[in-house]
């Protein structure tokens, strides 16, 4: 499932000591990078165009 995430092979896989259901456990209750990094871009404003930003 971790390819599927677009998340390194082994990423959780590899964690030594975690059993297969506890794998699927936290790999089903994980963020996607891709989806977390596109909902930021459309959540929060570019730090540039922040109108409250003061100039340093």
């Amino acid at each position: 499932m971790e390819w599927m995430q677009g998340l390194e092979h082994g990423w959780v896989t590899g964690t030594a000591g975690l059993g297969r259901p506890a794998q699927l456990t936290a790999l089903g209750n994980g963020v996607v990078p891709q989806q977390a990094a596109r909902a930021l871009e459309i959540l929060a404003p570019p730090i540039a165009r922040c109108p409250h930003r003061r100039a340093l």
